[in-house]
């Protein structure tokens, strides 16, 4: 699934082009991608004008000059500006100016949907991963139960962070995923905000990971994936000390880790 850094890069590779842009026509090829209400998400944002695209979490939330249309990726879901249309395209947005988004998703678990208020699940997000600072991020899991990789998936506790950057953090802040939240002293807490904001911008600054259906509007892959230091690298040397990178599963994830640098 696109996390924080890919979705992003997306937000960023559209902004400027749909900014202001008048939806001249919305076409759903899939009744799935419009949460079963084709007919309806289609006439809602055909006539309405792209005031403001943002991002929270793993959302794109576009202001509307009436209503919201939200964003969500899931699995395999890609926007792509004036892309031909495939078997996997889902819905197609025209513009005024002759250009067109388009959303293909080849399993269908995303969704491009308008809704007369920010969608209800935006709401319910944790601020975002780059917004907290590291006082509110310490308050964030200071005395949590619970292991630490599974409270940073939370969405509700911290939104943007999936499994790629939550294990790459972990990694840099020496933290092992099934740590005790309860447990991390302020020093660790410290050091694990900082592995955060340095691993999200850092990667997206190199376009995001390209680990399968991910590129942004532009149809360019991210490179962050080559800069991976645990994620995806089982049995690999681990960068910082040579030993080999292990993987468990851990909330249903599967969670890679260095044990000599990340010890319990």
């Amino acid at each position: 699934m696109p996390e924080l850094p890919e979705v992003e890069t997306v937000l960023r590779s559209i902004a400027s082009r749909v900014t202001g842009r008048l939806i001249r026509d919305a076409r759903y090829l899939s009744p799935l991608a419009a949460d079963g209400e084709p007919e309806r998400m289609a006439a809602a944002l055909a006539g309405r004008r792209i005031l403001e695209p943002r991002r929270k979490g793993k959302y794109l939330i576009f202001r509307l000059d009436a209503g919201w249309m939200w964003i969500h990726l899931r699995m395999t879901g890609r926007l792509l500006i004036d892309a031909p249309r495939t078997p996997w395209t889902r819905a197609i947005l025209e513009f005024d100016d002759g250009h067109a988004l388009v959303f293909d998703d080849p399993r269908q678990f995303g969704r491009l949907v308008w809704s007369s208020a920010p969608p209800d699940d935006a709401g319910r997000l944790g601020p975002d991963a780059l917004d907290l600072d590291s006082v509110e991020f310490a308050a964030r899991l200071r005395g949590r139960r619970g292991r630490v990789k599974p409270l940073l998936l939370n969405q509700r506790i911290v939104s943007g962070l999936g499994n790629i950057y939550v294990d790459e953090a972990l990694h840099r802040a020496r933290i092992h995923p099934l740590a005790s939240a309860a447990r991390l002293g302020p020093a660790r807490l410290a050091r694990l905000h900082q592995a955060v904001a340095e691993v999200l911008a850092e990667a997206i600054a190199a376009g995001g990971s390209s680990i399968s259906d991910y590129v942004d509007a532009d149809g360019r892959r991210g490179w962050f994936q080559f800069e991976h230091r645990v994620y995806g690298r089982e049995g690999q040397p681990c960068p910082a000390c040579g030993s080999a990178i292990r993987r468990i599963v851990l909330a249903q994830r599967g969670t890679h880790y260095c044990p000599r640098c990340q010890r319990i």
